[in-house]
């Protein structure tokens, strides 16, 4: 299987990532959805711009911050640089062949590992999180976040370098594969669902619509009701959390 292949200027990927950086209330839900299950010191793969970053800083969590991309990692240390509780931030690639030689160092260091719309860009998904469980502590948590249905598959997906989307039932035979014992699993963002389809299969835009984006953001109070009347049993994306 090939290794990973990225863009060193990811103009598509910067374009979203700063327009969704202007969706406080989407942000600000999404982290209160993964905070829960994190504890102790904690990694986030793939931080890009900072987006969910900037609310574990403000939460004092004691946290290390990472990006395959040496610009992400500059951005995010020029932004954090007076945060007492960021303990560093760290170029990783978990597609790397000598990953644990590379980052010998950090072998069972962290408590909590989380990664927030990352393995989908990973064509080894498998590898990808054996080198997260490297990273644990035994008993460590993993949280894994990506996109849901494959057949939502569309023009989002090729510009942002997705290799596929996943269902609770595909993305927990990863982690099952490399020994995580699953502890929760739900879908998230059901409403998301009408969006991607407008926007991605019908328009096929290449990026998200800064408009839609906005007036998506001023509705997530209602968004958030509408999950938990459907039990978290669908949505834009899936959640698995997972216990080394």
């Amino acid at each position: 299987m090939k290794e990973f292949q990225f863009k060193v200027e990811d103009k598509e990927g910067l374009n979203t990532l700063e327009t969704i950086s202007k969706a406080d209330k989407f942000n600000r839900w999404m982290f209160d959805t993964i905070y829960p299950h994190c504890r102790g010191k904690i990694l986030e793969i793939g931080s890009g711009i900072g987006n969910i970053s900037q609310f574990f800083i403000e939460a004092n969590a004691s946290i290390s911050l990472s990006d395959i991309r040496e610009n992400y990692c500059t951005q995010l240390k020029e932004r954090f640089s007076d945060s007492p509780t960021l303990d560093e931030v760290l170029l990783i690639d978990l597609t790397n062949p000598d990953f644990e030689i590379r980052y010998h160092e950090y072998k069972k260091t962290f408590d909590t590992v989380f990664a927030l719309n990352v393995v989908e860009h990973i064509e080894d998904d498998a590898l990808a999180l054996k080198n997260c469980h490297f990273l644990l502590k035994d008993g460590g948590t993993l949280l894994v976040l990506v996109p849901a249905y494959q057949n939502l598959y569309c023009s989002f997906d090729r510009e942002l370098g997705h290799f596929r989307r996943y269902t609770k039932k595909t993305l927990g035979k990863v982690f099952k594969l490399n020994n995580f014992h699953i502890k929760h699993s739900r879908y998230f963002n059901l409403m998301g669902i009408l969006g991607w389809i407008f926007s991605g299969k019908i328009l096929r835009k290449k990026t998200i619509p800064e408009g839609q984006m906005g007036l998506y953001n001023k509705l997530v109070p209602v968004f958030k009701i509408i999950d938990k009347i459907f039990l978290q049993a669908f949505g834009l994306s899936v959640i698995i959390v997972g216990n080394k």
